[in-house]
């Protein structure tokens, strides 16, 4: 499998780790805020994103689905409450994004349903064809190896099973995507650390997601895994993408 130009982004330039436990110490550090912030720095566009989402996979009906990069439970949880699903799974890296999931989990009620673990996406332990839906929202993007973590979500996929995903994009037209730009580059990490985050962090998560390959140049490395029918939908003037395929 070919290496990405996203693939080389890491979260600490200085650090000899590799990009995969750069990652899971970063989110370690901002897990307590990391909802707060979400809300916040995107004046809670992403909660309309992640329905959108969510809604497209009603067709499908899915029972038993997989939250890659799963975070703090964001997906799993509107998963479970919009789909109403037999089992949500949700994989993550980092320890303290999963303990904040659980919290969120059994403060609803939704234990039952919703099973957070530590685990790489990249290497996940699933046996193959186990899911109905597997997806992931704001998360390949730190994948340290892509093509890699797209071909474990297609194999845990069960035949004719759904692939979502959400993932920031360039803004078109020019202008929008100039003031997104400052705003994420500049705005956003003063932001976070205004508010005792770490200014890094954000500013990694910026550079990630304008190295990210989107639209076409994604869907051509999802059916390279051997995904079908790949498609996209940009949302809020292509600040945002949500990537559909099948196996």
């Amino acid at each position: 499998m070919s290496a990405q130009p996203h693939d080389h982004i890491i979260p600490f330039s200085e650090s000899e780790k590799t990009k995969k436990e750069q990652v899971a110490e970063m989110f370690d550090k901002i897990a307590g805020k990391y909802d707060f912030m979400n809300r916040f720095l995107s004046a809670r566009t992403d909660v309309s994103w992640r329905k959108k989402a969510i809604n497209s996979l009603r067709k499908k009906q899915p029972q038993y689905i997989l939250d890659i990069a799963t975070g703090t439970g964001d997906m799993a949880i509107r998963a479970t409450r919009m789909l109403n699903p037999k089992q949500v799974t949700g994989v993550d890296i980092s320890t303290q994004m999963l303990e904040e999931g659980r919290k969120k989990i059994e403060k609803l009620g939704l234990t039952g349903q919703i099973q957070l673990e530590k685990g790489d996406s990249e290497n996940l332990h699933f046996a193959d064809n186990s899911f109905d839906v597997t997806m992931a929202a704001f998360g390949v993007r730190n994948f340290e190896h892509l093509e890699k973590g797209l071909s474990e979500m297609f194999r845990v996929l069960k035949p004719g099973g759904q692939l979502c995903i959400i993932e920031f994009s360039r803004p078109r037209p020019a202008f929008i995507n100039n003031i997104y730009q400052f705003y994420m580059s500049l705005v956003a990490p003063q932001i976070a650390k205004a508010f005792k985050q770490d200014k890094q962090a954000y500013q990694y998560l910026n550079k990630s997601a304008r190295a990210f390959p989107e639209r076409k140049d994604f869907t051509a490395i999802l059916d390279k895994v051997g995904f079908q029918q790949t498609s996209y939908k940009a949302l809020t003037f292509g600040m945002c993408c949500i990537y559909s395929a099948t196996k």
